[in-house]
């Protein structure tokens, strides 16, 4: 696995109302410079995963930079939304809460046209997905996320996504013929298992060990960290490494909130989530080799050749011809690669 920096650029800035906000969400006075917040931060996974450390980064910089004005409350496991992904985006968009790592596919449970970024195969690297961001997705999705409410800090990640089964290893199409496949609740995972001939199943993540555990599912699919640090190695025996979908987090911070900050204020946000971001990616490729070698002595472990995995990418074809309408033709190619 090959390991640099994250490169993170971040969107253009909105300046409208300035409204003091603490306590989560702001209050209606005018934003005096020294104001001081409390603020709420939630992640999905768990908080032993590359997620948590961003997330304390972005704490201790906001901390450190605002010269301890700016507190943050870190929530794992979607502590904030009885483990819902999709109603913590919710609360997100609405202010009950102020900021979250989310991957696009929750918000593409919400906006179809958050999943482009996820389109399977998309690409072949990290250095191919940092490049694509950098040249015109990070703007794109800043774009799509005003739409929503939401004020995009960049983009942090959560990896390849690969695929862990209880029974038997994936290596062709055949393989997933009629398994109970867990998938985040997006219509596209939905769509693409189904193709694959899979009977695919959403449910909330922290339903999903014990679902395995128990044989309710069959398998489950997610990037290297999330497997690892939630301990899905001891109710899976099957790991095929197949790269098929490339998945961010958007550092998300309610829109009202920010614009209600000091343009100085905004400037701290700004800086500590560059830091947050890049330390969090960093983190998750740094972790990636020594929990896959980990993997290797507890579960048995495919990587699909070339060959193996164009077979998947031939198998797609009716995805993208569905899909690309619903992204929108300016969107998939703001995230394509060159």
């Amino acid at each position: 696995m090959k390991h640099r920096s994250a490169l993170v650029a971040l969107g253009a800035v909105s300046l409208l109302t300035l409204t003091a906000c603490s306590g989560g969400t702001g209050g209606a006075d005018a934003a005096a410079e020294g104001e001081t917040y409390e603020w709420d931060m939630t992640i999905t996974v768990s908080d032993s995963s590359s997620w948590y450390h961003g997330a304390e980064v972005f704490a201790e910089q906001l901390d450190e930079l605002s010269g301890g004005r700016m507190q943050l409350s870190i929530y794992a496991n979607e502590q904030l939304s009885g483990g819902d992904p999709a109603a913590g985006v919710e609360q997100l968009m609405n202010g009950d809460k102020t900021f979250s790592y989310n991957s696009t596919i929750i918000y593409s449970g919400i906006d179809p046209r958050f999943g482009a970024i996820n389109a399977p195969f998309l690409y072949d690297s990290y250095e191919q997905a940092d490049a694509a961001i950098e040249a015109g997705g990070l703007d794109a999705y800043t774009e799509l996320a005003a739409e929503h409410g939401v004020q995009l800090l960049g983009f942090g990640e959560s990896g390849f996504r690969q695929v862990t089964t209880s029974s038997t290893p994936i290596e062709g199409p055949e393989d997933l013929a009629g398994l109970k496949i867990r998938v985040p609740g997006s219509s596209l995972f939905l769509d693409i298992f189904t193709e694959l001939d899979a009977d695919p199943i959403t449910m909330n993540f922290s339903e999903v060990f014990t679902s395995l555990q128990n044989g309710t599912i069959d398998g489950q699919e997610n990037p290297y960290d999330v497997i690892y640090s939630n301990g899905l190695t001891e109710v899976q025996d099957h790991l095929s490494i197949w790269n098929y979908v490339y998945d961010p987090l958007m550092l998300g911070m309610n829109q009202a909130v920010f614009d209600g900050l000091s343009a100085e204020d905004q400037e701290i946000v700004l800086e500590a989530a560059a830091a947050a971001n890049e330390a969090q990616i960093a983190e998750n490729r740094e972790r990636e080799e020594v929990q896959l070698e980990e993997m290797r002595g507890e579960m048995t472990v495919t990587e699909l050749s070339e060959q193996q995995t164009e077979s998947f990418r031939e198998s797609m074809e009716p995805i993208y011809s569905e899909y690309e309408s619903i992204w929108t033709p300016d969107l998939l190619d703001a995230v394509r690669p060159e």
